[in-house]
């Protein structure tokens, strides 16, 4: 049994998405955000005192987009993933990864300093220039997310990492700046039945673990 350490709509979502997608049988554990702050017995678990923590046996994963490539070759039966013979493979690990180290990382500054650190700490405009450095990495997926999947022309685990950095850009207020090429995609995600299910299945966890799903 896979066992996932979430927060409600934070980077473990991309795992959780991903085993929805495959059908793979979990057990959801939620945290308040941020665990290392709110959970301190989680540091037991997970030192870094960060989300994911993936547990399947002696595996123990913490990056996001790491653990979609896992499931993806080992649970996925070439659903999810790209084979390494396939021309689309080197695109495939490239939006992999893109999702998470060039759209997911300016978003964190834009989160600390627009909401998280105390109101004395804040700076605005800090936030607002992570805010614009997101933007601008953003443009250079707009042409393959206008052709509706970022690689492969079918769903991969690349759409789960890209798609993942437009939902936390609606979490933190730039939703309504997006391309229109990006929101289109966006909402075509949105719609698989995948989507909705790791949607409904952490506002489930949440509600039987007593974890808020607030920020």
């Amino acid at each position: 049994m896979i066992t996932l350490y979430h927060c409600f709509n934070a980077r473990s979502f991309r795992p959780l998405w991903a085993l929805e997608e495959l059908g793979v049988a979990y057990d959801l554990r939620m945290l308040p955000f941020p665990p290392r702050a709110r959970a301190k017995d989680y540091l037991a678990e997970n030192p870094l005192g960060t989300i994911p923590l993936m547990v399947e046996g002696d595996t123990r994963m913490t990056e996001s987009a790491a653990i979609c490539q896992y499931l993806a070759d080992r649970h996925g039966q070439g659903t999810l993933g790209v084979p390494v013979n396939d021309p689309a493979y080197g695109a495939y690990l490239n939006y992999l990864h893109f999702g998470e180290a060039t759209l997911t990382f300016p978003q964190t500054l834009v989160l600390r300093y627009g909401r998280f650190e105390p109101e004395e700490r804040r700076q605005p405009q800090v936030a607002e220039d992570y805010g614009r450095w997101f933007l601008a990495r953003l443009k250079a997926a707009l042409p393959a997310l206008e052709n509706g999947f970022v690689c492969a022309g079918r769903f991969t685990a690349a759409d789960i990492s890209v798609g993942y950095a437009l939902l936390l850009a609606d979490q933190v207020g730039l939703g309504p700046r997006l391309p229109e090429a990006a929101r289109t995609y966006w909402e075509a995600l949105k719609t698989r039945p995948g989507y909705a299910r790791a949607q409904a299945a952490q506002s489930a966890a949440a509600k039987a673990q007593g974890i808020s799903a607030d920020w």
